[in-house]
This record gives structure tokens, C-alpha cells and sequence, in this order.
């Protein structure tokens, strides 16, 4: 399995950011070809010194890397890279990774 994550900074307007995310960034998000789950946490996210500046972490999950590749090419995928501009100003940082049970 692999993973993308979405790492969502701090947002000016946070009630602006979650309507825009919720109501239409997600929906758009679940047609992405492939994807298997979609995850987002909830509630500060923390750090070993308490509250992080990181807003929230969405994880989506895929089968592999290749299928990210393909899930991201897609149309789906390039529209919803593309709707971060409406909502993501404060930042966002994308990385992908294979995982592994241990």
C-alpha cells in the first residue's frame, strides 16, 4: 500500500478553510480513480511540546506509487491538486510514501 499526505498549515480563516474543504474539496477528492481510503485527523493536531502549527493531515491511501502516479495524472486527480489554490493558502505540503505493517 502507499499514501499521500496532504499536510495543511495554519489557515487564516479556519471556518472558511473546513466549509471550503468539507463541502467541496473532499467530494472531489473521493472521485481521484483508485483511491482506497481518505483519512483527516480531527482536533489540534499535537506535538511532543503540545499544539502544533500544522492545521491537519489528510492521508489518502492507494494500492501502490504507480497507482498514486496514475490517480494524480488523472483528471480527477489534477482537478483536486488544482482546488488547493482555493482554499490552501497558508500552505500545503504533499508527500507520498509506500507503507508497511511492522
Amino acid at each position: 500500500m502507499a499514501k499521500l499526505y496532504a499536510i495543511y498549515q495554519q489557515p487564516q480563516d479556519a471556518a472558511a478553510f473546513d466549509r471550503h474543504y468539507f463541502d467541496t474539496h473532499v467530494p472531489l477528492a473521493k472521485t481521484i480513480p483508485g483511491l482506497l481510503s481518505y483519512e483527516v485527523t480531527r482536533g489540534d493536531v499535537m506535538g511532543m511540546a503540545g499544539k502544533h502549527a500544522v492545521y491537519m493531515v489528510a492521508a489518502l491511501e492507494f494500492e501502490s506509487m504507480a497507482a498514486i502516479g496514475a490517480a494524480m495524472g488523472s483528471a480527477q486527480g489534477q482537478a483536486t491538486a488544482a482546488d488547493l489554490a482555493n482554499f490552501a493558502s497558508a500552505g500545503v505540503e504533499i508527500m507520498m510514501a509506500e507503507n508497511r505493517m511492522v
